[in-house]
């Protein structure tokens, strides 16, 4: 079997899995600004959004930074996948970006 992988033949976006007689090229894991395979412990960097730990990219909690990310009043932060949103408390709802008692 030819390891066409040696060439690198893929995308920044993704590593190459050599097969019997070919080879396949899979997508880095999310947390992976380049990778050498599959998981968030192959990534050459972090994305952002996201910190190494322990050997792996783990998400950032931006709702739990020192610094405020949602400033607005009446206003909640929302952790996502290496990101957040910022969404109006209960019991207010979004007017022209400001959360305004429903």
């Amino acid at each position: 079997d030819l390891d066409e992988c040696a060439d690198s033949p893929c995308k920044d976006h993704q590593y190459c899995l050599n097969t019997d007689g070919s080879f396949l090229c899979k997508g880095c894991d999310a947390s992976c600004v380049g990778c050498t395979g599959e998981g968030s412990d192959k990534c050459k960097t972090c994305a952002s959004g996201y910190v190494k730990e322990d050997e792996k990219c783990a998400d950032v909690d931006e709702c739990n930074l020192t610094e405020k990310v949602c400033v607005k009043e009446n206003q909640d932060c929302i952790n996502t996948s290496g990101s957040y949103k910022c969404v109006c408390s209960e019991g207010f709802e979004d007017k022209d970006g400001t959360c305004i008692q429903a």
